[in-house]
């Protein structure tokens, strides 16, 4: 009895030891989660053994068949069979224990449980032999998953789905353009200030900036098709609600969400279509993809054009709610991302995605869709696909799903927990050594890439709005010391400055006042109705015995003015939209149009010519063409001469962002692809919030300092990207 007393303290010794074994080795592959799971499994087989102890054998806890109590004989066995009744989960009645081995890894780590406890000394799975394997697994399905591509061919299936993400593309180039067409109509709208204006320009790729980075990362966990969906959903729900939303600040937050939402779109579809694309397909139907972009540009553009104008369509209940023309454009701009959600709902999941994660029934399936599909297509409908296994890749222990005592709650704080670490480390791996160099060098071209292109882009409207504005200030007409007297103005009063006027008993009715100043004028016993006006304003006048009525000529009109006896009635309440010449606001929607369409030839040329001429080559020649481009913006003096450089730089860029799209798809492997693209997406948004700012403060300053940060940009750019790998006629990794 005492000996078996003894046998009793060192084996709950050991299963003490074993129990922090497997803490230390779980903790090390799925991360801080599992910590408090195994605390508690440990606690459930103390408490086992405690019950038991009386059971088969006096003195020995839970007797010879006891959970991890072995011989050697039986712990030899176990080993050979690769698990045991304890990794089942069923004692020598064959009976399950509900909830005794949940929260642990699986597999691996309790076989090592089985032989530590039988006391062979088998050590824990070396973590670098098992990367060593899983590495060699993705070798060779990267192998064996191109020969099956070429099985599948290229017809139906992938050109259905190459419309279904283009829509989903097309919708990420709407979201660019949505702002800056709404921004002139919006701000005086929801009266904004000059700081909230600059805010709101920013918003979206701040959102697109987080969004390109969670759902790029998410993606590579939990499958591009749903990540896709769930971005996809976020921006359809954001920007239905932003279109009616009054306040400033509302508006801003779900342009925010908006952003995020559509921001993992371009790391998902680039990464999504190349893997159902062959090696000599890629970089050429990639490229044709990247026309979606344009295609949004152009239908946003088209949309302003043929909306925004109209302020007759609106309507406003009261003072309180009101409803403009941009709040149409922006309701408009939803439909691609909902059309493509739709459309998505009938495509599958990457079968690349699947296998890399060990899913091996479902790759087959799509895969052998996309073979039938092509093939029924193709008018050969009796041709089997013939591949009957395919390779997958070895996984990492994960936890085991938690027994009915654990609340949901915790359950599914356990799941994010982990899928966390896992996000986390996928992310990290981009830095690995193998991948360091790489990163960084794809890190500097995105960035100068992005700072280049988006700030030109924003740069080259804005210069022609100021060139604009030059040439209507030059028409100006000056009226200095005039005397009028019982006159009715009914007519618009446009581009004029009165000085030192004197008005008396004159009628200004149903009119509109465009960009007019009056200063140091006298209106005597006049009378103002319905008036609405733009860029108008009263400075240091005197209103001797004047109505106003109808009119938005109070508080913000009206500058260091003297009122004597003169009312206000009915004054139009609250900020107002502001109405522009049509003719200017068609000029800026038409400019944007064409900047967008010059990029097709671009588009074109890169399709045909990338897995001819190879990744790199059409990356650094198209920087530095584009770099070369730059120095004519400086001839640019007129407004036709600036639609023409702004055309020719798109045009000539476009190829270069191609080349650099197909590249980061192709220099990464499957299970890092999205995070790697996701997390260069983000620092391109965060390059284009700098370019935009930076070249925006020297508009009306000098044209030499953003052509030199321009050039400067994209031939670095181009210099580094002749030092990346060449991936032309690589399979995908």
């Amino acid at each position: 009895m005492e000996d078996g007393y003894q046998n009793k303290t060192a084996f709950i010794k050991g299963a003490k030891d074993i129990a922090k074994e497997v803490k230390r080795q779980a903790a090390k592959k799925v991360g801080r989660g599992v910590d408090k799971m195994t605390d508690e499994y440990s606690k459930r087989s103390y408490a086992r053994f405690e019950e038991d102890d009386d059971d088969d054998y006096p003195g020995v806890p839970g007797g010879q068949d006891s959970g991890y109590y072995r011989g050697d004989s039986q712990a030899a066995n176990d080993d050979e069979g690769g698990h045991s009744d304890s990794t089942e989960g069923h004692d020598e009645d064959d009976e399950i224990y509900e909830g005794e081995y949940q929260g642990i890894p699986r597999a691996d780590s309790i076989k090592a449980v089985d032989s530590l406890a039988g006391g062979d000394g088998q050590q824990f799975r070396d973590m670098a032999q098992f990367e060593g394997e899983r590495r060699k697994d993705q070798e060779e399905l990267a192998q064996q998953y191109e020969t099956i591509l070429q099985e599948c061919g290229h017809g139906k299936f992938q050109w259905t789905l190459y419309f279904v993400l283009g829509l989903a593309l097309m919708a990420d180039g709407v979201e660019i353009f949505v702002v800056g067409f709404v921004l002139p109509s919006a701000e005086k709208d929801m009266c904004l200030s000059e700081e909230s204006k600059g805010m709101l320009g920013l918003i979206v790729y701040l959102g697109m900036m987080v969004g390109a980075f969670v759902w790029g990362g998410l993606a590579d966990r939990i499958g591009r098709r749903q990540s896709l969906l769930i971005c996809l959903s976020i921006n359809s729900v954001f920007s239905f609600f932003s279109s009616f939303v009054q306040g400033y600040s509302t508006f801003l937050f779900c342009r925010l969400l908006s952003g995020v939402g559509i921001g993992g779109s371009i790391p998902i579809v680039f990464s999504y279509y190349s893997e159902f694309l062959a090696q000599e397909k890629r970089g050429e139907h990639l490229s044709w993809l990247c026309m979606f972009w344009m295609i949004g540009g152009i239908y946003a553009s088209a949309m302003a054009w043929a909306i925004i104008p109209h302020y007759g369509w609106s309507f406003q209940m009261g003072s309180a709610y009101q409803f403009h023309s941009w709040r149409v454009f922006v309701l408009v701009c939803a439909f691609p991302s909902v059309a493509a959600i739709a459309s998505l709902t009938t495509m599958p999941e990457s079968p690349r995605f699947f296998l890399e994660n060990g899913k091996h029934d479902e790759g087959w399936m799509i895969l052998k869709q996309v073979h039938d599909t092509n093939m029924r297509a193709k008018g050969h409908p009796e041709k089997v696909f013939s591949v009957t296994t395919i390779k997958t890749v070895k996984q990492m222990d994960e936890l085991v799903d938690m027994g009915g005592d654990i609340s949901t709650l915790r359950r599914y704080k356990l799941k994010l927990t982990s899928l966390f670490q896992q996000v986390r480390s996928n992310f990290l791996a981009i830095f690995n050594p193998e991948y360091r160099r790489t990163t960084f060098m794809m890190m500097a071209v995105w960035f100068t890439m992005s700072f280049s292109y988006y700030g030109l882009t924003v740069w080259f409207p804005d210069m022609i709005k100021y060139i604009q504005k030059q040439e209507y200030a030059s028409r100006t007409k000056f009226f200095t010391k005039e005397r009028v007297e019982h006159v009715t103005f009914n007519f618009t009063l446009e581009n004029q400055v009165h000085r030192q006027g004197q008005y008396f008993n004159d009628k200004f009715i149903n009119l509109k006042m465009k960009s007019m100043v009056f200063e140091d004028s006298l209106f005597e016993e006049c009378y103002f109705e319905d008036i609405t006006s733009s860029r108008s304003f009263f400075r240091n006048c005197t209103f001797i015995s004047t109505l106003f009525y109808n009119t938005d000529l109070f508080q913000n009109r009206i500058i260091n003015s003297k009122l004597v006896n003169s009312t206000f009635l009915h004054n139009k309440e609250g900020c107002l939209l502001d109405f522009t010449d049509d003719n200017n606001a068609y000029m800026i929607y038409f400019v944007s149009f064409l900047g967008t369409l010059a990029v097709l030839p671009g588009n074109i040329v890169s399709a045909l010519l990338m897995d001819k001429i190879g990744r790199l080559r059409m990356l650094a020649g198209s920087s530095v063409i584009s770099c070369v481009s730059c120095f004519f913006l400086s001839f640019g003096s007129t407004e036709s001469g600036m639609i023409a450089l702004l055309c020719l730089f798109g045009g000539i860029s476009i190829a270069s962002w191609n080349a650099l799209d197909v590249l980061t798809v192709e220099l990464y492997p499957s299970d890092k692809r999205t995070t790697a693209f996701g997390f260069l997406n983000a620092l391109c948004k965060l390059a284009a919030v700098l370019g935009i700012s930076i070249f925006q403060s020297f508009v009306g300053i000098t044209k030499a300092v953003p052509i030199l940060f321009a050039a400067g940009a994209l031939a670095a750019g181009s210099f580094l990207a002749l030092k990346l790998p060449e991936t032309r006629g690589q399979v995908l990794q």
